[in-house]
């Protein structure tokens, strides 16, 4: 009993159909503005053009460093300035400008399910 009980903060922090909502797909052409690989999730900002032209930044939760590697993801490949499209699942809060990152398709086409299989 004691483990169910410890393990349930830790399933708690995984559940993504907490914080995200998959009936909610998006899909935001934008340039990367920062990559931060690191435990428990890596995180992909974008700079976005909303339709007055006014640049929104938008955050998207990815997988652990080393679930991104196994998905085909090299460290670094994926720079500041980088064109981008990215497909993924809003906030459940529509207010916030985040997501979970499902795809991530480069300029040249390469696509890199960074949150599992694609």
């Amino acid at each position: 009993m004691a483990v169910l009980v410890a393990g349930a903060p830790a399933w708690a922090h995984h559940s993504f159909v907490a914080a995200y909502d998959t009936r909610q797909p998006v899909e935001l052409r934008g340039t990367i503005n920062k990559v931060l690989l690191q435990n428990p999730h890596s995180w992909f900002y974008i700079d976005v053009k909303d339709a007055d032209g006014k640049v929104e930044e938008w955050a998207f939760e990815a997988g652990t460093p080393s679930g991104m590697i196994r998905n085909g993801y090299k460290p670094g490949i994926i720079k500041s300035g980088a064109e981008v499209t990215i497909k993924g699942f809003r906030a459940k809060d529509a207010s916030q400008k985040r997501g979970m990152l499902r795809e991530l398709i480069m300029a040249d086409g390469t696509v890199y399910g960074l949150f599992g299989p694609k």
